[in-house]
């Protein structure tokens, strides 16, 4: 069953499945908002235990869809986690920061006195394809077992190995530097944040992600989403404790 603000909590049986479109919220990781739902279902179904995952985390600076499946639902998270991605954003344009993004100060200023629109579309043209990414050091990919992000952290310096990736469709919005809107359509393993870093350098200034919205998962949208309060309030109130055996 797929969940919107259209169905009728009381309806669904969450243990047999349910795929949910949520809104993920400004500074809550995935995993905030997964555990803040499994607990409010345990605690309305009266159960000990229930399987919720996500299908693709969204950066706790990022917000829009967030796809959570419960119970035998779970078992649909690598189909989803697979399929195309689209998000909407802002580069800022003329600095850099460690992480990509806000989440960390800016350490090196660029002049952008000089940039035009025609640098701008030169560089987006680039990016359109199959092309080679690094992921940023802060972020929770693991090597030897560690995630990145805590290398970063600590000070040290590790490796990154680039990854291919495909962005299908990348398109600007109108220049008012030093922020520059865009729309972008990608498959799995693409980190927006990296693709700002990048775009920076080809327009031979710095770069970093201003802010992201994920409007799409394969067919799934934004608009069909949940806001997770109300999502919160309605399971509260709507949802029918398991009876026990």
């Amino acid at each position: 069953m797929i969940l919107t603000p259209q169905t009728s909590i009381a309806d669904v049986d969450f243990k047999a499945g349910a795929t949910i479109l949520i809104d993920k919220p400004l500074e809550w990781t995935s995993f905030d908002v997964v555990n803040k739902v499994r607990y409010t279902l345990k605690k309305g179904l009266g159960i000990k235990k229930i399987k919720v995952g996500h299908a693709g985390t969204l950066d706790p600076l990022a917000t829009g869809l967030l796809i959570l499946c419960t119970g035998k639902s779970t078992k649909t998270i690598e189909s989803l986690q697979v399929q195309q991605k689209e998000y909407t954003g802002e580069f800022y344009i003329g600095a850099t920061t460690p992480s990509y993004d806000r989440e960390t100060d800016i350490d090196e200023t660029y002049d952008i006195s000089a940039l035009t629109a025609n640098d701008l579309e030169r560089a987006r043209k680039s990016f359109v394809g199959l092309i080679d990414q690094k992921p940023p050091i802060f972020s929770a990919i693991k090597k030897n077992g560690k995630a990145l992000y805590k290398y970063a952290r600590a000070g040290k310096q590790v490796e990154i190995p680039t990854r291919q990736v495909n962005i299908y469709d990348f398109v600007l919005g109108e220049m008012a530097l030093p922020i520059v809107p865009f729309t972008v359509g990608c498959s799995k393993g693409t980190y927006i944040r990296s693709l700002a870093f990048d775009f920076g350098r080809a327009v031979n200034a710095g770069a970093y992600l201003h802010s992201l919205v994920r409007t799409k998962i394969g067919d799934y949208s934004l608009k069909d989403a949940w806001n997770l309060k109300q999502l919160i309030e309605e399971i509260e109130n709507n949802i029918k404790a398991i009876p026990a055996e």
